[in-house]
């Protein structure tokens, strides 16, 4: 009744308070010594999540080669942009017996890959069938606190995602499992570029219509692009997809959400990313998403635009009168059968 979790931010750190509570001894891998420490003497991380106590069995260090060698099943809660960094730092103690259950949601900017690529390609391939997401509307603030929450596991293996299925469900955590693993990591890095286009929207004082035909045509962008990968488009209607969609994009609790309310009154990007100890996925994200389109010919202009605003300082005002009276692609010339209006 032991795992190891990677990564001591909120989303970890929730992690760690439910399965604690079920009676698993955590040890959790903290990149800061502060942390680690806080954690082990106060049984706080008011760092990463604020006001919640963990358990006396949640064990903190700084030694990642210890949590690794006492533990066989891994979580690791670390922000997509650091991921290839923690597993390379990670790879010398791990062996085939391992399984890595990641919960990061975003691309890699410069290569474009997606979690799982980038975990395997810092593994021998013999890791490959051992690599999992969870992913879903799930804040960390909210699941700390016992709300109910219903998230998806996804592994090629399906009993790599049956164990995670296993060790994570509890009275307020519901687990599905699946194989599209693509598609759920898809869902969760792009809600993010969704979020921060529907913030922009509501910091520009734009009301539900806007932010629902947002929304709803962001899905589409993201069902665009996951099937043109080799996603399941039904993913894309479940937890990790629609309703990761509907949490961040609706939600104070959203990172992402907020950042764009800031940009649209005026704040930098630079100041959001150097203002906080979160990182907005979400910033990242879109540069790697729009190269990824463009590398594979699939049209995203909400995706596009929000990264002119971003990057290219287009106003966020006009933004949206470009994407109000831009010139609808039909969906045939992008290479594949309709699925989306």
């Amino acid at each position: 009744m032991r795992l190891g979790i990677i990564g001591a931010g909120g989303w970890g750190t929730a992690l760690a308070t439910l399965l604690a509570e079920k009676g698993y001894i955590i040890d959790f891998w903290a990149r800061e010594q502060e942390v680690a420490n806080e954690i082990n003497t106060y049984h706080t991380n008011n760092t990463f999540l604020e006001g919640i106590f963990l358990p006396e069995h949640v064990i903190a260090t700084c030694d990642i080669g210890e949590t690794i060698k006492k533990n066989k099943f891994l979580i690791v809660p670390v922000p997509a942009q650091h991921m290839r960094s923690v597993i390379r730092k990670a790879s010398p103690y791990l062996t085939k017996d391992h399984i890595i259950i990641h919960a990061a949601k975003g691309i890699e900017e410069g290569t474009l890959m997606r979690m799982s690529e980038v975990i395997s390609e810092e593994l021998p391939n013999e890791f490959t069938g051992n690599i999992g997401v969870i992913s879903g509307p799930s804040h960390a603030e909210e699941v700390a606190k016992r709300v109910p929450t219903a998230i998806v596991v996804a592994s090629a293996r399906i009993s790599v995602g049956e164990i995670a299925q296993k060790i994570l469900m509890c009275p307020t955590l519901r687990v599905y499992t699946s194989t599209d693993i693509i598609g759920v990591e898809l869902g969760g890095a792009l809600k993010n570029v969704i979020a921060l286009s529907t913030g922009i929207s509501d910091g520009l004082g734009f009301g539900d219509n806007t932010r629902a035909a947002i929304m709803t045509r962001g899905i589409a962008e993201m069902l665009r692009l996951g099937v043109v990968l080799g996603a399941d488009p039904i993913t894309f209607a479940g937890l990790s997809g629609m309703g990761d969609v509907i949490v961040t994009c609706m939600s104070m609790l959203s990172r992402n959400r907020k950042a764009g309310i800031a940009i649209a009154k005026g704040k930098k990007v630079s100041d959001i990313i150097g203002s906080t100890n979160m990182v907005v996925e979400g910033i990242a994200t879109t540069k790697a998403a729009v190269a990824l389109s463009k590398a594979l010919c699939v049209e995203m202009p909400i995706a596009s635009t929000l990264y002119a605003v971003l990057f290219e300082g287009l106003e966020p005002r006009e933004a949206v009168e470009d994407l109000m009276l831009r010139v609808p692609v039909p969906e045939t010339m992008l290479g594949f059968k309709r699925l989306v209006e």
